[in-house]
């Protein structure tokens, strides 16, 4: 399908190419050819990914969503035009690059290959990978013979591959749907039984700290380094990189285990660092829930061995082609979380909301990390059906701890700040408010707010990632350039409706989904939905900076990426203790919210001017129209929108779950429509794009039954 570009301008050979002002010759060297000029840790494969977007509270994306491509045909930019031929041919049978008079001689002799590139013997000891077809003897199958052809392959042996590719894809897409659906549930459900004040603090603040500690000692070096080794060794070695893999693995499951059982041994410190506030005299309220928090500290932490060990695996399948399981396990964590929130309503039904027995206790802790547990092994099947057995060995070769060391320099730098950034804004969010409107309050707004980013805007990055860094690594600028806008713009389609309705709509749509909770209260539910209302103003900016952070990683510019979060981490630590110190406690989580919206805001635009220095244009002016014709196409829809709010509260009681059942309902469907009917009547060309793709697949799906 071909996409429909705005003025992006022709993808016109680079200054100093080749192509640019040069006659054709023979072509450029790859990476790892003599003469590239590309050497060492860049040379191959092995190109840092991104690493996750922070440590986030109830958990980030997965490693699958941040490495894996997902299931979304992305058009591909017009190629470039062939080239003139050199010389013209001397009559029409003739090469067309050969000089004139030149006549071609028919070979006489059977042709045989130089020795160097005669087919060789597996090496003593070589396995073939499983599913890899075997001749006589375990030998790799012969080739053609010598002088012939490769027999045709048949129409179903072409269509396999892709047609395997497209099942793996699905499954991937719809598995990232599932799992944010169900953790959306598990939130309502945790939201019911634990309500969002005191109780709620604990149990966020200490399920918090597998997930940044994860993040900091491992979870950035496991995400950006280890699925790029493995695939460089699998292309690299004889055993398609089986040993290599095994040493991995065995080394990632050491590490973990000892930053797990450290962590644990700390667990008393590690509550006092992120939640300083929260103590008090013995016997006192805060005290009890200090405590609380300390003991479902030791409860969680032991998840860390588990979140690494889901990376380990997952890394492993992506790089032997199990694409759609580490999509699916999150959904049985997020099944089993919601069966024990459940219980834990049925076992305290009838009692206030910041009480809790011993047996709710061990039920939540016990019951959370359960999940975890249960998400890895689930993997395990998939693992053993990938050929993969493993057997602990480490004796790792000289050389290959200093790689991963140089791979993970930068990338650490920039998986530090994030740590570090949000550390204190869990401790400011702690500081704000005691009881009510406090660190819970912003973690739920925050899974909130994750939820329009992770199905579009993940979605975007990680299927342009892989084309961005082809496109890089050949130096084809321009269409890195054009890359950029297209994710921009197809992103924005659904983000920018997504930033201005939820910004207003964000307080009626959380007093209809969590408002007639008894542990919650409308009053309590419209204070978190305008924090997430106000976190989805900045959701532009904040797709923009990660936009522009996997244009840098395509570069292998992990050193750029660093500095500008080094930049965000600083504007957003200064803005945090801001406000703490102007608003009023009440409103500084609120004001936490806003923070993180000019912190994006800032980085965004940073990362813009460093990156036009890179590629020379980022298709500015084509991104400035398209999402200004996007914001208007927003107006209609914001106007009704706020109409129905004002109606609303004339009808119904407001705050009450009722009227935030009115204005989701009409106010936020009728947005919705008003949105789509605008983009079409102002020809927004990436709607229309986005529409014609949802409605053939429909149309491929209804076809088939």
């Amino acid at each position: 399908m071909t996409w429909p570009m705005h003025d992006a301008g022709p993808t016109t050979p680079e200054p100093g190419s080749r192509e640019a002002g040069r006659e054709p010759g023979p072509p450029e060297p790859g990476p790892d050819e003599p003469g590239s000029g590309r050497h060492g840790r860049h040379a191959g494969d092995a190109d840092p990914l991104p690493p996750l977007d922070g440590p986030m509270p109830g958990g980030g994306p997965s490693p699958a969503e941040t490495t894996l491509p997902l299931a979304l045909e992305w058009p591909v930019p017009p190629a470039r035009p062939l080239r003139t031929p050199r010389f013209t041919p001397a009559d029409p049978t003739g090469s067309v690059d050969a000089p004139p008079g030149w006549r071609r001689v028919p070979r006489t002799t059977e042709y045989r290959p130089p020795e160097d590139l005669r087919p060789r013997p597996p090496q003593p000891g070589y396995r073939p990978p499983p599913g890899s077809p075997r001749g006589p003897g375990g030998a790799p199958p012969a080739g053609p013979p010598p002088g012939g052809r490769r027999p045709p392959r048949s129409a179903g042996q072409r269509a396999a591959p892709q047609s395997s590719l497209v099942r793996s894809s699905a499954g991937m897409a719809v598995g990232t749907l599932v799992s944010r659906g169900t953790g959306f549930l598990r939130t309502l459900v945790l939201i019911a039984a634990i309500g969002v004040a005191g109780l709620s603090d604990a149990y966020n603040n200490a399920n918090t700290l597998p997930n940044t500690i994860y993040y900091l000692m491992l979870g950035g070096v496991f995400t950006s380094v280890v699925v790029p080794l493995l695939v460089r060794a699998a292309k690299r070695d004889p055993d398609h990189g089986e040993a290599y893999a095994q040493r991995m693995f065995t080394l990632g499951a050491v590490a973990l285990l000892g930053v797990t059982v450290v962590a644990t041994l700390l667990a008393g410190p590690l509550v006092d660092l992120y939640a300083p506030t929260i103590h008090g005299p013995a016997g006192s309220h805060l005290a009890a829930e200090h405590d609380l928090m300390v003991v479902w500290a030791y409860f969680f932490i032991p998840q860390i061995f588990f979140y690494g060990m889901s990376s380990l695996i997952g890394a492993i399948l992506n790089t032997r082609g199990r694409f759609a399981a580490p999509m699916w396990t999150p959904v049985i964590n997020n099944l089993i979380v919601i069966v024990v929130g459940g219980l834990y309503v049925m076992m305290h039904l009838g009692k206030e909301p910041w009480t809790i027995s011993a047996g709710g206790v061990r039920l939540l802790g016990i019951g959370t990390t359960l999940g975890v547990v249960a998400q890895t092994v689930a993997l395990v099947p998939s693992l053993r059906g990938a050929g993969f057995r493993w057997r602990p060995t480490l004796g790792f070769r000289p050389g290959e701890v200093s790689e991963m060391g140089r791979m993970a320099g930068w990338m650490s730098v920039y998986v530090v700040s994030q740590w570090a950034g949000y550390l204190v804004v869990q401790i400011v969010a702690n500081a704000a408010s005691a009881g009510l409107n406090g660190y819970s309050a912003y973690s739920i707004a925050w899974q909130l707010f994750q939820l329009p980013y992770a199905i579009i805007g993940i979605s975007v990055i990680t299927a342009l990632l892989p084309r961005m860094s082809e496109h890089a690594n050949a130096r084809r600028y321009s269409l890195v350039r054009d890359d950029f806008s297209i994710g921009v713009r197809l992103a924005s389609v659904l983000v920018v409706p997504a930033a201005i309705y939820l910004g207003v709509l964000g307080g009626p749509l959380a007093e209809f989904l969590i408002g007639w909770f008894h542990s919650t209260g409308p009053y309590h539910a419209r204070y978190i939905g305008e924090v997430f209302g106000l976190f989805s103003l900045g959701l532009v900016p904040y797709m923009l900076t990660q936009l522009q952070l996997r244009v840098f990683y395509s570069f292998q510019d992990s050193r750029t990426a660093a500095l500008v979060g080094l930049l965000t981490m600083t504007v957003g630590i200064a803005a945090d203790f801001i406000a703490l110190a102007m608003l009023p406690r009440l409103d500084v989580v609120a004001g936490l919210a806003v923070a993180y919206g000019i912190t994006n805001l800032i980085g965004a635009t940073a990362g813009w001017a460093l990156l036009l220095r890179r590629v020379g244009s980022l298709d500015g002016w084509a991104i400035a129209r398209s999402l200004t014709r996007m914001h208007v196409a927003t107006v209609p829809g914001l106007v009704f929108a706020v109409a129905v709010m004002i109606g609303a509260g004339r009808v119904v009681h407001n705050p009450s779950a009722a009227y935030g059942f009115v204005v989701t309902v009409v106010g936020g469907g009728g947005a919705v429509l008003l949105y789509a009917l605008s983009a079409r009547a102002l020809r927004i060309a990436e709607f229309g794009f986005l529409a014609r793709t949802v409605a053939a697949r429909f149309g491929r799906q209804s076809g088939r039954h």
